[in-house]
């Protein structure tokens, strides 16, 4: 099967699983995004080719957007580590939306201090949110510390120079990224 075939399957699976999960009919859907039911019922089980027009329409009547019918990225069932020995950070993606929120959610286990060396400390629009899982989370966010413990969470704005690292051991943190801070916490 070619990606172009592959991608036009998931398209349909998709379209289909949507309705059904919504409990509508063909008829349902047909009235909704102004198409008939033979031509939804065609389209689902691949007798017709899908036309931009009409795969625009179905895809606002299912309350979906064109890019969430179509990525064909996978979802990942295994989600590998990110070793970053240097930085005493191992990260893993859990996920990455660079659609509408630009957002992405990463667990981290981290095994090195917070520095507090100026040098070490970033600026990067946006703003950072986690929660500690496991252990004692030490962030430095200009000339204050703040201790955050399991079951605590903390925010900040990352136009303030910061860093974070365990205190006292490992420690196992969810954490809520803006882009400019996936960059900065996950890539390096």
């Amino acid at each position: 099967m070619t990606q172009d075939a592959e991608v036009d399957a998931l398209v349909r699976a998709r379209i289909r699983g949507l309705r059904l999960a919504k409990g509508w009919s063909l008829d349902d859907l047909a009235g909704r995004c102004h198409l008939s039911p033979s031509t939804l019922s065609r389209i689902e089980t691949g007798h017709r080719r899908i036309g931009l027009d009409q795969l625009t329409a179905i895809a606002r009547a299912l309350g979906a957007s064109l890019d969430q019918l179509v990525d064909s990225g996978g979802d990942a069932v295994v989600i590998k580590p990110h070793h970053h020995p240097e930085r005493g950070i191992t990260t893993w993606v859990l996920a990455g939306e660079q659609g509408r929120t630009g957002m992405t959610v990463a667990r981290m286990r981290v095994t090195r201090p917070a520095s507090r060396r100026p040098e070490d400390l970033r600026v990067h629009p946006g703003k950072d949110w986690f929660t500690v899982l496991s252990g004692t989370v030490e962030l430095v966010l200009g000339d204050r510390l703040v201790v955050v413990e399991a079951g605590e969470a903390a925010s900040f704005s990352t136009m303030v120079p910061h860093s974070f690292g365990a205190r006292g051991g490992p420690a196992e943190v969810i954490a809520v990224l803006t882009p400019d801070g996936e960059r900065t916490h996950v890539d390096n």
